[in-house]
């Protein structure tokens, strides 16, 4: 699929937040787009386990996990339960697991490293809250882009070259 982030930056240099360069790709789609959704939780998934249960068309949730990477807060069940219900990525400030099942999954999925430890559900976690992390400060609303270049972040949607 087509790069798209060299091409953003190129068209809109003033408009875009960039990400530090500290994520991998564990998806089974490396190029992914749309409306974020945040979620802050630590150690554990409750929230990020409801919001893969609703519709996510044409959004992208962000999640910062504090950048802990002691517990995994994405496996193969949810990521394959956030495809199902249409949401287009996941990024992660923190851990996942199960990654050869989840890059078969159809999702966008960005995260700092793998971890096989599974999450404590105490039914912790902020959903809405504006996060900061990597060099970049992104609220619920804003637009969020990612392909194997990166993350790039903007308060209003981008026009697609």
């Amino acid at each position: 699929m087509k790069d798209i982030l060299p091409d953003l930056c190129d068209l809109y240099p003033k408009h875009v937040q960039i990400a530090d360069p500290i994520f991998q790709d564990f998806g089974g789609r490396d190029n992914f787009h749309g409306e974020v959704v945040t979620v802050y939780c630590f150690e554990d998934n409750s929230r990020i386990r409801e919001l893969v249960q609703t519709p996510g068309k044409g959004k992208v949730l962000v999640v910062d996990g504090g950048g802990s990477r002691r517990r995994a807060l994405l496996g193969d069940m949810l990521a394959e339960k956030a495809a199902a219900n249409g949401w287009e990525g996941v990024v992660i400030h923190g851990a996942v697991r199960d990654v050869a099942a989840q890059a078969q999954v159809n999702l966008g999925l960005k995260a700092l490293c793998a971890h096989p430890m599974p999450t404590e559900k105490k039914g912790l976690g902020e959903v809405g809250k504006t996060l900061s992390f990597a060099g970049i400060m992104i609220a619920n609303g804003d637009y969020i882009y990612c392909d194997a270049n990166g993350i790039l972040v903007a308060k209003q949607p981008l026009a697609l070259p």
